[in-house]
């Protein structure tokens, strides 16, 4: 039954041929017919207006103008008129004259020729030649003559032409049925068979090499079809008829393919490439045996690609190489899915999986690469995109056939050999300046991104940490080495990456140890130390690294950078030790967790501020003093409760002890330290509404901090079981911090005047005001009359004291604001003046 298809369909074809070449070959001979008339009627035109002798040979026997009579000169025509535009109209004088290269002088001889009476005709005799061959008078061809004027006798039509084209038709179908019967009587045995169709396929093949030239789309479809047939014979002969083994059938088949191919590339034709590869990916269907050997297949397949990896060298066309990459990503994504990665299965060759998906990754590469390469062009965003799903779609199949061998184990090395081989390519791509540079970037970016890939799947935990912040570093200066931006654009990115991997650690080791005491840390020796240690160099030594770079990556000035890389330094310094400390404070003196941590903080701050006092950023410095301020929020918010818990403990006679209770001085001068060492950077930075704004914070400070102690005090001293805490810190809240916010206002308003500070001097009269409201409004009704006594003389005596302190240097305090006044309107332009 196939054959005799194949024999039906190859009369049609001849049939259609045959009309078809006949149709187009009359119509040529007609346009030729009258083409060849429209010319020798141009010609005859022509010939009858020249005139009987050359003038090249007048001209010659002229060797002066003005010793020979004037004779009119008639521009040569060539017989070939077909173009009418081609000829040049000459100039009169230059009709005349002798030839170019023998006139030294033209413009006197011009001018000779002009005062001649001879050529007072010269127009009309020279354009009369001329007239003929204008555009505007050539005649287009005769319009194309109707059916019944070619044809005016319709019986010698229908007998010459009509019945030939019918007898062929008919011959052929009539050879069609003859074979049909033949097969169906079985004249014909299966060799006769399957030779006819080799030969069937033969001849479109040999039918379109003939009409490559005159029929290029149609000779491809033959093409096409004669490798068709050719196929299909091998697939009767070798399932249908039993003629062919597997392998001499796989062999025929390459063979097939491969003629296919360098047909396609000997005619530059793409669509006879489309056929060889359409045919070739359905060989091994057309030739299998139902065994399933995997092996076989892909090495088939795998040579098959090989040819169109060197058919992709020397023809850039995209559409066979999306082919080939698709109809491989069925086969072997389906055969990857069924057999191997199926639970079902047995003994799934997962060695066999990867060497074959090793072996595609590469030719892919080298298949979408190759021609781009050797043409020096471009790569396109489809491009692009098929390297890129080759690659992720390679190690999306790697992982998954790895998690079967050895545990995994061999996943972080995969990734990493993914890297090596980008890496090699594009080294190897690198030095040459004609390669595109967007695939080296693109190069250059898978190998950074399996590089780094690799730590997060090969190692575990801290271990990623460590490996991002070396690779930070490293890449940084590979970048500064090279020029490359897109390797610095690569390290800012895995400098985040190592920063979210540092914080999971902490929250790994510390987060599930701190409650665990079986588990405890040994000091400083573990990992969430070290790591965050670590990391701190590491961006140390990039903010080091950037000091050679002119612009930065995210920010327009370096210095924003490095201060942002400063200020993230310090803030992870700062958590590795609070957390170190807070971990072992809680495994071995749990009580003074919290009061550790806030003389470590004050004395970490401190310590920043002492660093950055002489800094020439001034931004820095406020970043500094925001974080100290914040730390110095933190003693009434949670510092002084945690004291107040300590002291209360002890007099109840509960879990803590006098000791812990007395550690908190140490807090409280620490924090004293902070306030003054801020002061000190306050001072440096001479900013006016800077300094109000810390005198106003330090004041409110340390008025809170006396305001505590003095709580402490008097419960110290005057706790007893008959006497309540609550009861005894009511009684400090009235009369004591009266007596104690008046003291303060006091000094406040002795530092003022001897600062000759007017904003401390306001700071003072608030807090008055503040301890009389508190006074007379809320502690007036429930205070006791010794409270009362005390606390109304000791406000009085204050206030009698600074009104003296004011009487006595008023003068001076009113010179310095005079003086002060003065130079403000000294500094102020003067705007009369300028007017």
């Amino acid at each position: 039954m196939f054959l005799e298809t194949v024999i039906f369909i190859l009369v049609i074809i001849l049939l259609i041929i045959v009309l078809q070449l006949r149709k187009n070959l009359t119509e040529k001979l007609e346009f030729l017919y009258l083409k060849i008339e429209h010319l020798s009627a141009q010609l005859a035109k022509k010939e009858a207006q020249l005139p009987q002798a050359e003038p090249e040979q007048r001209v010659a026997e002229q060797p002066t103008v003005q010793s020979e009579t004037f004779k009119p000169f008639t521009a040569y025509q060539p017989k070939d008129i077909v173009q009418p535009e081609a000829p040049v109209v000459p100039e009169p004088q230059e009709s005349i004259l002798v030839p170019a290269e023998e006139i030294t002088a033209p413009e006197p001889k011009v001018e000779a020729i002009a005062q001649q009476p001879a050529i007072t005709e010269l127009p009309k005799t020279v354009q009369e030649p001329v007239a003929p061959v204008m555009p505007s008078q050539f005649v287009p061809p005769a319009p194309k003559p109707s059916f019944s004027e070619r044809n005016p006798d319709l019986e010698k039509f229908i007998g010459e032409n009509l019945f030939n084209k019918i007898g062929i038709v008919i011959l052929v179908l009539g050879m069609g049925f003859f074979l049909k019967y033949a097969i169906d009587k079985d004249w014909i045995n299966e060799i006769g068979r399957v030779s006819i169709g080799f030969i069937c396929g033969g001849i479109l093949i040999g039918l379109a090499h003939k009409l490559r030239k005159s029929f290029t789309t149609f000779s491809s479809v033959l093409v096409g079809g004669g490798v068709a047939i050719l196929y299909f014979t091998v697939t009767i002969g070798f399932h249908q008829y039993q003629l062919f083994s597997q392998t001499m059938a796989f062999i025929l088949t390459i063979l097939i393919t491969s003629f296919t191919v360098l047909l396609s590339i000997s005619y530059n034709r793409m669509e006879l490439a489309l056929f060889a590869i359409l045919g070739g990916f359905g060989a091994p269907f057309m030739v299998s045996t139902g065994q399933g050997n995997y092996i076989v297949l892909f090495t088939y397949i795998l040579i098959l690609n090989i040819g169109m990896l060197i058919l992709a060298y020397y023809k850039k066309w995209p559409a066979i190489n999306i082919v080939c990459y698709i109809f491989t990503l069925i086969l072997y994504g389906g055969w990857l899915y069924s057999k191997v990665l199926d639970a079902d299965s047995k003994n799934p060759p997962y060695a066999g999986a990867l060497v074959f998906a090793s072996l595609f990754y590469l030719i892919f590469l080298l298949m979408n690469i190759i021609n781009n390469i050797k043409e020096k062009t471009e790569f396109n965003a489809f491009e692009i995109g098929i390297l890129l799903s080759n690659t992720f779609l390679y190690y999306a199949a790697g992982m998954l056939v790895l998690n079967h061998i050895g545990g995994g184990d061999y996943r972080g090395l995969f990734t990493a050999l993914i890297g090596v081989v980008n890496l090699i390519f594009a080294y190897a791509l690198f030095k040459n300046d004609k390669i595109d540079r967007n695939l080296i970037y693109l190069l250059i970016g898978l190998v950074l991104t399996f590089i780094s890939l690799a730590a997060p799947v090969q190692l575990k935990g801290n271990q990623i940490t460590l490996f991002w912040t070396a690779e930070s570093v490293l890449l940084l200066w590979l970048s500064q080495k090279s020029g490359i931006t897109l390797i610095k654009q690569s390290s800012i990115i895995v400098l985040v990456l190592m920063g979210i991997s540092l914080v999971m650690d902490w929250q790994q080791v510390y987060g599930s140890s701190i409650y665990n005491t079986t588990n405890r840390l040994y000091p400083i020796a573990n990992k969430g130390f070290i790591t965050g240690l670590v990391a701190v160099i590491g961006l140390i030594l990039y903010s080091t690294l950037l000091k050679k770079e002119i612009k930065s990556i995210l920010f327009r000035e370096v210095k924003t950078s490095r201060t942002i890389l400063a200020v993230a330094a310090v803030l992870i310094g700062y958590l590795v030790i609070a957390f170190e400390l807070n971990h072992q404070a809680y495994n071995y003196f749990p009580l003074l967790r919290v009061l550790a941590l806030a003389c470590y903080s004050y004395l970490f701050i401190t310590i920043l501020l002492i660093a950055v006092r002489n800094a020439e950023k001034e931004e820095f410095k406020f970043v500094v003093a925001a974080l100290a301020a914040v730390c110095l929020i933190c003693y009434p918010l949670l510092f002084n409760t945690e004291t107040i818990f300590l002291r209360d403990s002890y007099l109840e006679s509960r879990a803590s002890n006098l000791n812990n209770y007395l550690f908190h001085y140490l807090m409280v001068a620490l924090a004293a330290w902070s306030i003054y060492t801020l002061y000190r950077n306050e001072k440096q930075i001479r900013s006016e509404k800077s300094l109000i704004a810390f005198q106003w914070f330090a004041a409110f400070i340390v008025l809170y901090i006396a305001s505590a102690e003095l709580d402490h005090l008097t419960v110290m001293s005057q706790y007893s079981k008959e006497k309540n805490i609550d009861a005894i810190i009511s009684n400090t809240h009235k009369t004591g911090f009266a007596i104690l916010w008046g003291c303060f206002a006091l000094l406040c308003i002795y530092i003022g005047m001897k600062w000759k500070s007017k904003n401390v001097r306001i700071i003072s009269i608030t807090i008055l005001a503040i301890t009389l409201l508190k006074l007379f409004i809320f502690d007036l009704r429930g205070l006791s009359e010794g409270g009362k006594i005390a606390a109304f003389i000791s406000l009085g005596v204050l206030l009698l004291v600074i009104s003296f302190m004011y009487q006595r240097l008023k003068n001076l305090l009113l010179a310095n604001d005079k003086e002060s006044t003065a130079i403000v309107t000294a500094s102020k332009p003067d705007i009369e003046d300028e007017a």
